[in-house]
């Protein structure tokens, strides 16, 4: 049996105050276990994405805890809990945020970079543009880690975001509709390199809107009205399928 490795209890989050507030997340609870592919599915605007980022802790929530291997992030210090951002957890964003003024290798080894003071770094730098080059021969972008972003397409950009989210080995993948802004080819290939991550061992969750996409999980869920559905077969069972693209050496 996987091990678990994330539990999110009762996850409450809401924008705005008094009459303008919007409750977007109502109890949401959720488990991911080791090497699973996980998908959470909901209309556009139901708070798919706010629960991303509170899983990741790039926001807390109003009530409620989020649990990795057995301890609630936010009842670290603030410091610990970025170390837990950092290098425990890999994002990959819909809209790539690259950073326009580096080359496509130096945006790999960004994350490297901020836990490092400016000595220590100095002392690694070597070896993490080493890994980051691995990173992007791993993507087929190795003749394009001198190139800005703007000299990319989507897809490659899309490549290059996947690459700075590994560069730290995280134990959890989280990614926030990554083909949505592509093409349906180039989304298809994105896939495809998720599912071979997630093959060789990496852990994800991944929202979504489009069922298609979501077919390629393991689980999947739905956030309605703030909370977490199961997605259940008609005799009842939890959904559950292994993902359908044949394993390939990474």
């Amino acid at each position: 049996m996987s091990k678990l490795i994330l539990r999110a209890k009762g996850i409450h989050r809401a924008y705005g105050t008094g009459h303008a507030e919007v409750k977007v997340l109502r109890g949401a609870t959720l488990e991911a276990s080791e090497a699973e592919f996980l998908v959470i599915m909901g209309a556009s605007g139901c708070g798919k994405s706010t629960l991303l980022h509170v899983l990741g802790a790039l926001d807390a929530p109003d009530r409620g805890t989020v649990e990795f291997r057995g301890e609630n992030i936010f009842d670290l210090p603030p410091a610990v809990r970025g170390r837990y951002r950092n290098r425990d957890v890999g994002f990959v964003f819909q809209f790539y945020h690259l950073l326009p003024e580096l080359n496509v290798l130096e945006n790999v080894v960004i994350p490297r970079l901020v836990t490092h003071s400016f000595w220590s770094w100095r002392s690694i730098r070597r070896e993490s543009r080493k890994e980051a080059a691995a990173l992007l021969d791993r993507m087929g972008l190795a003749d394009r880690a001198k190139h800005r972003p703007n000299q990319l397409s989507g897809g490659e950009k899309q490549r290059v975001a996947i690459a700075r989210a590994l560069i730290n080995k995280p134990t959890l993948l989280l990614a926030d509709e990554p083909t949505g802004n592509l093409d349906e080819k180039t989304g298809g290939d994105i896939l495809k390199l998720l599912v071979e991550l997630n093959v060789a061992g990496q852990t994800i969750i991944m929202v979504t809107h489009d069922a298609k996409v979501a077919s390629l999980a393991h689980r999947r869920v739905h956030l309605s009205e703030g909370v977490i559905r199961e997605t259940v077969n008609q005799d009842g069972a939890r959904a559950h399928s292994a993902p359908t693209i044949t394993k390939v050496a990474l």
